[in-house]
């Protein structure tokens, strides 16, 4: 089944909650239980703002952007100032917007004025680093969690629904994109996750989870167009051992065809055979199917050291 679209998909249906668990109205009445209390659990973000602060409008968006992105790590409690003005007395507001950060139901920082998305999203790092403490994962984490299952198991149209979900709440999020990409890839969908990696900035694909799927993306358009020319290729190869050219495009042709410890094999042949052939293009190709498959992965590790026995014997 192909991967669903992110256009169709919210993560609301996985958390089984939504964004009005994270971001609520507060008041004088209600500060205990949705602040003091709940600060127990969760980082609570108080915003102190009024209908008439020009600021304030600028800051709060940003702050529910950054708060959704957290995917329920943080909360944020929205407090009007002029209908709660003992509370901001007792709080010593001075100024607005103030906004408030709350663990274990007390004050850990604070900040005045409004900044930008990028320093607030600072802000919030560093609280969750230094109060976040152990938690349950979020619902973007359980459903990034459960689209990485389902995509080991093989059930690709689920896996491609869970990571478009998590999309639909944070469009830049590279373990979703780079998910998204490879359930592309396992429908032989290459063309599709093409169109995926193209529309992203510079800076997303120059992470190294982007990177190993722009890899795995090349070498799934280069493999798929010699795929068919398998049979063709082992018969040529077999007749004619000692062509490395034949050898690589039997390599291309096998990794297109799904076999990647074979491609491998062959593409380590040829650097045995001559390690400047073709300016080391058997020896590039390997280091890019080794970013494609990963650090950890169990042929990527092999190959490696298959590799690394032939360079340095």
């Amino acid at each position: 089944m192909e991967p669903n679209s992110p256009e169709n998909n919210n993560l609301t249906n996985v958390s089984g909650s939504g964004n009005n668990d994270l971001i609520k109205e507060s008041s004088t009445a209600q500060f205990g239980a949705d602040v003091i209390e709940a600060s127990a659990n969760t980082i609570v973000i108080v915003d102190f703002w009024a209908s008439w602060c020009g600021p304030c409008k600028t800051l709060t968006p940003i702050l529910e952007t950054v708060v959704n992105k957290a995917g329920g790590a943080v909360r944020l409690v929205k407090i009007d100032v002029d209908k709660n003005p003992d509370l901001s007395a007792q709080l010593r507001i001075q100024s607005i917007p103030t906004v408030f950060a709350f663990s274990n139901g007390q004050p850990v920082d604070a900040f005045q004025g409004a900044l930008p998305e990028s320093e607030v999203q600072n802000w919030i790092d560093k609280l969750l680093k230094q109060h976040g403490g152990e938690q349950e994962p979020s619902p973007l984490e359980e459903a990034l969690m459960a689209a990485e299952e389902a995509m080991n198991n093989g059930d690709i149209g689920g896996a491609g629904a869970l990571f478009a979900q998590v999309l639909n709440q944070d469009a830049e999020n590279t373990n979703a994109l780079s998910g998204m990409a490879k359930c592309y890839l396992k429908a032989n969908k290459a063309e599709k996750a093409r169109e995926l990696i193209d529309q992203l900035t510079d800076e997303v694909k120059s992470s190294d989870e982007m990177r190993a799927v722009i890899s795995a993306i090349e070498l799934a358009e280069v493999g798929s167009a010699s795929a068919n020319e398998l049979d063709s290729l082992m018969k040529k190869v077999s007749e004619n051992p000692s062509d490395l050219q034949l050898k690589y495009n039997l390599a291309i042709s096998l990794y297109g065809s799904g076999d990647t410890e074979a491609a491998i094999d062959q593409l380590v042949d040829i650097v045995k055979s001559s390690r400047d052939w073709n300016d080391g293009g058997a020896r590039e190709q390997l280091l890019k199917i080794f970013e494609a498959l990963g650090p950890t992965d169990p042929i990527a590790i092999t190959g490696r050291r298959k590799l690394s026995s032939v360079l340095f014997s």
